[in-house]
């Protein structure tokens, strides 16, 4: 490889605060408004994300299959989704993991920041921030995703100005 040596990235926990910048956590505990359902039978945890469609878009809700990534992995490429919020929960119970950097024109390798997403935590990216397409680990990975169909261009890829490298093994 020419250039200079990858930037090396190890993911540590996915914790709302410090995901704040680049989305929101979904998971039960981020609820502010617990609700008691169905005749007391199921508790609905309210408003987790904002999803936002954008300009004449409407929400979309699909399930993506993600093949596991094997770490250490290269990272040279990042998109974002301008126009709208995009979020994904896990449905497969494994955990997997969340590269972001804040939105903007300028995408540099050393704003990168990896989370390592426990089962059970799904994550909404803000519009406009950038990430790395699906990193699932340890086997075939579904993911709910609820995103936005409209006019425009709602997908923009760009390569990094240095490569990363996502070190094997955990936060």
């Amino acid at each position: 490889m020419n250039g200079p040596a990858p930037l090396l990235l190890s993911p540590r926990p996915l914790e709302a605060a410090a995901f704040a910048p680049y989305g929101q956590v979904i998971e039960p505990g981020a609820a502010r408004r617990v609700l008691e359902i169905n005749g007391g039978t199921a508790r609905r945890f309210h408003d987790l994300a904002r999803i936002e469609p954008g300009p004449e878009g409407r929400v979309l809700v699909s399930i993506f299959q993600a093949e596991p990534r094997q770490l250490p992995l290269l990272v040279t490429l990042m998109e974002r989704h301008p126009l709208a919020s995009q979020a994904f929960m896990p449905l497969s119970g494994r955990p997997y993991l969340v590269l972001v950097a804040a939105p903007g024109e300028e995408l540099r390798a050393a704003s990168l920041q990896l989370f390592l997403a426990a089962p059970g935590q799904g994550v909404n990216f803000n519009p406009g921030t950038w990430h790395h397409p699906l990193l699932a680990l340890e086997g075939p990975s579904d993911f709910l995703v609820i995103d936005r169909e409209g006019p425009g261009n709602n997908c923009e890829e760009r390569a990094l100005d240095q490569p990363c490298a996502i070190a094997a093994g955990r936060a």
